[in-house]
């Protein structure tokens, strides 16, 4: 980790030196959401599944889901500054996320995301990322060690790094090629949880008209658990995942648009312990939102949105559901 870290710290500080500071523009995004939600336990995994965030969230058992409702408080900034070097235009940018629940405060969280994109020539670019999510809590889940009885707090700690290729092979079509790779790093009661992962997958964002962009996007993702060579606790959350999505984005009039999107995901659980409810099982997930965007001025935009998910355990009877609402403000300078 530390010499993934250390290498993309290199690699920007390597494309900044080739920059000219004269012709740096810096720009300043703030944005604000309050969210009504009806499932505390998912609502950031909810949040995070599409193809620019986060789609494969950590294994979460039942037990960690229908925790009521709350309000949520998302707040957003990030600062990126634009500068031109011998290879084209780079853009370094910063951006910080964070949830505030109203009604448990133990599942407010932060993040952080690190961004560098350089552009070799008008058509093509290279996006590296960086994105960060400490002590995040997922709930009270059994403790599994020998000799511990009862329920514990879990939590993790994420590190993602990303490179994407993003070329134009006409002014209406776009291809992206994603690579990823990261580390999931669990609490001392949940440390067999501790997962290895890496993502590859295409995207495509296509101008089918003036006014209307349908976006694609497929993942194969492959992820390992320690728990795999730890029979003993009987929870092995070693996956393969297939992740397919498309959004629609529409503008309606001059300073109105709408946005669709439909995500699916299939974890497929790869345990071989015997006594692992994971063993030979799957998971569904299928979810959709719509979001109405109002343009007020060049630099300020207000939006409200409705997201549904379901997610289903092959060896649970029952469908787990999550419902977010919310309104929020986009203002750059």
């Amino acid at each position: 980790m530390r010499v993934l870290c250390l290498s993309m710290v290199f690699g920007l500080v390597t494309l900044s030196t080739l920059a000219s500071p004269a012709l740096a523009e810096v720009m300043v995004e703030g944005r604000a959401i309050l969210f009504y939600t009806d499932d505390i336990g998912i609502f950031s995994a909810t949040r995070r599944l599409s193809r620019d965030g986060d789609p494969t969230q950590p294994a979460l058992d039942t037990r960690l889901t229908d925790k009521g409702s709350s309000i949520v408080f998302e707040p957003q900034g990030s600062v990126s500054r634009s500068l031109t070097n011998r290879l084209g235009t780079l853009e370094l940018s910063a951006l910080g996320q964070g949830f505030i629940f109203s009604e448990d405060s133990r599942f407010n969280q932060g993040s952080l995301r690190l961004q560098a994109v350089q552009a070799f020539s008008p058509e093509t670019r290279g996006r590296l990322r960086y994105s960060y999510v400490p002590d995040q809590f997922l709930g009270d889940n059994e403790d599994r060690r020998p000799s511990m009885h009862g329920l514990v707090e879990e939590d993790l700690t994420s590190h993602i790094w990303s490179a994407r290729i993003e070329h134009n092979l006409t002014p209406d079509l776009e291809v992206k090629l994603l690579g990823r790779f990261g580390l999931r790093r669990y609490n001392d009661a949940f440390a067999h949880r501790d997962t290895d992962f890496w993502t590859i997958g295409p995207h495509l964002d296509w101008r089918l008209f003036p006014r209307v962009k349908l976006g694609l996007g497929y993942h194969y993702e492959r992820g390992l658990a320690d728990g795999r060579n730890q029979p003993q606790f009987e929870d092995d959350v070693s996956y393969v995942n297939h992740y397919a999505t498309a959004d629609l984005d529409v503008e309606l009039m001059e300073r109105l648009s709408l946005s669709l999107a439909f995500h699916y995901e299939r974890n497929n659980w790869t345990s071989g312990i015997p006594g692992d409810e994971r063993q030979g099982a799957h998971e569904d997930i299928i979810q959709g939102e719509v979001i109405l965007t109002y343009q007020v001025t060049g630099l300020v935009r207000v939006f409200g949105g409705f997201q549904r998910s379901s997610r289903k355990q092959s060896f649970e009877p029952d469908i787990v559901k999550n419902t977010n609402i919310g309104f929020g403000a986009v203002a750059s300078f």
